[in-house]
């Protein structure tokens, strides 16, 4: 048996790194009159599918990819949300 999941991973910069982008984007909100936001930062947002026999398998995947593709270990954070969407039986 075979289960698909969706994963929703978000990756941000480590709170120690400097954001420029995420800096640029406050101080064209203050031009706005957004005078009240404080701080901006900016990260990456990635959805996929992930098909495997179970929950565990599906992380140690997905801590994998993350690791490997998806951010920059030396300057990123990745969190992600793990959804069950669809069991499969049958030979594959």
């Amino acid at each position: 048996m075979r289960t698909k999941y969706r994963a929703k991973i978000f990756v941000t910069l480590r709170p120690s790194v400097l954001d420029p982008a995420g800096t640029a984007v406050q101080s064209g909100l203050k031009q706005l009159g957004y005078n009240n936001v404080e701080q901006v930062r900016i990260g990456k947002y990635i959805e996929l599918s992930i098909v495997s026999s179970d929950e565990s398998t599906a992380r140690k995947n997905l801590d994998a990819i993350c690791e490997q593709i998806l951010s920059n270990p030396v300057i990123e954070n990745y969190r992600y949300d793990l959804i069950e969407v669809e069991t499969q039986t049958g030979i594959f």
